[in-house]
């Protein structure tokens, strides 16, 4: 798309501070900026001359409709259509939107998870307004829906959402942050806020020939299937030419994403065949979450237009490359100053190691949360292949920074490298350089030059769990860092103080913090010997929010209460219970449906032909009796493990769901592994006009 064409269309669909200032009069105007920044309430009269603004907006785009965008705790988005039009008391037409449907709706909460925290029946729900991220337009091909971003909450205030937990974890840091940013004496700094990017991976198949997975269609992966002659081995995907076709799916996607006031700032080819990513420029925290979730929703429509199924699954093929999705987050003030990057200023530096001192403090002291909060039904199959961060919890710095905050845990001794990174003012130190050291991939944590990147949440999660989560630890990491400085000012330079503050986190951060790589075995014990979390099924990760730790830091920052937090933990253990049952039964289905057919097919197809074989030949056709035999063996076996498999889930309707939760992980995936290899095995065997389901081979083209 022509730069000059993207200009003229960035950001028409949505309705932010130029479109307010253009349609709102200016006290009313100044007024919802008081609120958005500062947390004002908006008053009744006020929210109604809001709400005509947005509405005449809206109408004027095309749009029909209004709804309150929100994000239960699906990982996806939810929303419930109201129409403008009306009919006065003569019956005639009219449009209607007032303050009070834009400030709160009521949407059905009855079949929206809640942990337990509402009944069936107990259906009412409450969606409220969050100013603090625009209102836009996705548009239809008749039309338009106003999308008014909200929380989601239960009739008596419990959240029942993603976004009010992250709202909570983000004020939570920026609040401390600028407690510590007036410590080191920043008196005009107005405000500091998270900002987040993150990098979304994902596939793009044929639709005609997914259409005939079942797996693909109801599960977003293959559960079984051979890995292709020619898959990744090559490393000739990853920023390759990017194949026309799905350039211009990308292209689209842009365009349609520039509409929407988002901006794609990278796009390329992934490691493995058939994957891809995007990366957006880095927003305010909840926008960001706000936009990556348009960002997928304008994917998988895209995707249908251009005749794509788009894959977000955590590991759609077995044997390739899975996708996650990198979140990159750092606090930026309001002189525009990245808290997280070097300066040639001392006083900026020792200000920088503290707010990246006061996150390490945090992340090592509560790793068992971040490891809580990445794991999901996908990312089990993903987590701990040589090409994701493994299932361990570590930060990776770079051996500069590492020598930096080792100098200083050590007291800045006077035979610092000459290659240091961080100019304090003293002579024992050096000047910075920003991205002076690689880039470790195999850390689920890495200092980048100017941010953090957590590589370990999957590709189809919202971002919004893993990053309250995150911001919990650094919040927590920034009180007790803040308290450190706060109760040593006036005995010592504030610079003194963050050096003392420095020196503990880094001690304490010291088994946390690894610089080798993640992927190796020696690493594993290691860790162990580190006294570092490790687990690696998702009921065992999702376990470690209910450690007592955990929950207190969520209640005592107000992210969470008890309650909620135990909630959580049961909806995401559903969550995994229930998409591993929904495999089990396309499982069953495909074995029955297709494969054992196929088996049978090519055992009489084998049979007749070598009954048709002259007698002297059949005599000496001893490996063709031989494979005919081994067809036969595999679908006995097939049989006596798909009949396992429908006894263990007629055994899991009597369990509880933590047991139940226990029997899929302990029986139903070993045994759905041992599946998986008779399947693949026949697959191997039977002719591919036989065979009733396309392979990887035919998956991971695109015409």
């Amino acid at each position: 798309m022509e730069f000059d064409k993207a200009r003229e269309i960035f950001g028409m669909y949505v309705f932010d501070r130029r479109a307010m200032k253009e349609r709102l009069p200016q006290h009313i105007f100044e007024a919802l900026m008081a609120s958005i920044e500062g947390g004002q309430k908006l008053d009744s009269a006020m929210a109604d001359m809001v709400a005509a603004a947005m509405k005449e907006w809206a109408l004027s785009k095309g749009a029909t409709h209004w709804t309150h965008w929100f994000h239960p705790r699906t990982e996806m988005t939810a929303e419930k259509h109201m129409s403008f039009m009306s009919k006065d008391e003569s019956g005639m037409p009219i449009e209607s939107f007032k303050g009070k449907e834009l400030i709160q709706s009521e949407p059905d909460a009855s079949s929206l998870p809640s942990g337990g925290i509402r009944s069936t029946f107990e259906a009412r729900g409450y969606s409220a307004w969050d100013p603090s991220s625009p209102a836009f337009i996705m548009m239809s091909k008749k039309g338009g829906t106003l999308c008014i971003p909200s929380v989601f909450i239960s009739y008596d205030g419990t959240p029942l959402d993603l976004k009010t937990p992250l709202l909570k974890a983000v004020d939570a840091v920026e609040t401390r942050s600028m407690r510590l940013l007036k410590l080191f004496g920043n008196r005009g700094i107005k405000w500091a806020h998270v900002t987040v990017g993150a990098e979304q991976e994902y596939f793009l198949v044929d639709s005609a020939v997914a259409k005939n997975r079942l797996d693909i269609r109801y599960c977003g992966r293959t559960i079984l299937g051979c890995p292709p002659p020619k898959g990744q081995q090559m490393e000739d995907h990853y920023f390759g030419s990017i194949p026309a076709r799905v350039l211009s799916f990308m292209e689209d996607v842009e365009r349609d994403l520039y509409r929407l006031g988002v901006v794609i700032t990278t796009r390329h080819n992934e490691v493995a065949p058939c994957q891809f990513e995007f990366a957006p420029q880095f927003a305010d925290a909840n926008l960001a979450c706000d936009q990556n979730q348009q960002i997928m929703d304008v994917m998988r429509k895209m995707a249908r237009r251009h005749d794509f199924q788009l894959l977000l699954h955590e590991k759609p093929f077995a044997g390739l490359n899975g996708s996650g999705k990198h979140v990159n987050f750092s606090i930026m003030d309001s002189e525009g100053r990245n808290l997280l990057k070097p300066s040639s200023n001392h006083r900026k530096n020792i200000q920088f190691l503290t707010f990246l001192s006061a996150l390490l403090l945090g992340v090592s002291k509560f790793h068992s949360l971040l490891r809580a909060a990445i794991a999901s039904p996908g990312n089990m199959h993903r987590l701990g292949g040589n090409e994701a961060p493994p299932a361990i919890m570590s930060a990776y710095l770079g051996s500069t920074l590492t020598g930096i905050l080792e100098a200083v845990e050590k007291g800045l001794p006077d035979d610092m490298p000459a290659q240091a990174l961080i100019d304090l003012g003293m002579n024992k130190l050096p000047s910075v350089m920003a991205d002076n050291s690689d880039r470790n991939r195999t850390a689920p944590l890495a200092f980048t030059g100017n941010k953090f990147e957590f590589r370990a949440p999957g590709a189809p999660q919202s971002i919004a769990g893993p990053l309250t989560m995150m911001l919990a630890a650094w919040a927590w990491g920034l009180e007790t860092v803040g308290d450190m400085i706060e109760s040593r000012v006036g005995e010592v330079d504030a610079l003194d103080a963050a050096l003392e503050a420095i020196k503990f986190a880094a001690a304490e951060s010291r088994a946390f913090r690894f610089e080798g790589n993640a992927y190796s075995p020696q690493w594993h014990e290691e860790a162990k010997k580190r006294g570092l979390t490790i687990v690696n099924s998702t009921p065992e990760a999702l376990a470690l929010f209910l450690l007592p730790e955990n929950r207190e830091l969520l209640s005592k920052l107000h992210i969470m209460t008890d309650r909620e937090v135990i909630a959580y933990y049961e909806i995401r253990l559903e969550q995994y219970i229930k998409t591993v049952e929904i495999e089990m039964g396309v499982l069953r289905t495909m074995i029955w449906e297709g494969i054992l057919p196929a088996l049978s097919k090519q055992i009489l197809l084998e049979s007749s032909a070598l009954s048709a074989l002259p007698e002297d030949a059949r005599k000496e056709a001893c490996s063709w009796s031989a494979c005919i035999g081994r067809l036969g063996s595999l679908k006995t076996s097939l049989i006596s493990a798909s009949e396992k498999l429908e006894a263990l889930r007629e055994k899991m309707h009597a369990l509880d769901t933590e047991e139940r939760a226990a029997a899929i992980t302990e029986e139903g995936l070993p045994l759905y592994a041992q599946i998986r290899q008779i399947c693949d095995t026949a697959e191997s065997l039977v002719a591919g006009d036989i065979w009733p389901y396309p392979t990887y081979t035919k998956l991971l083209s695109i015409s």
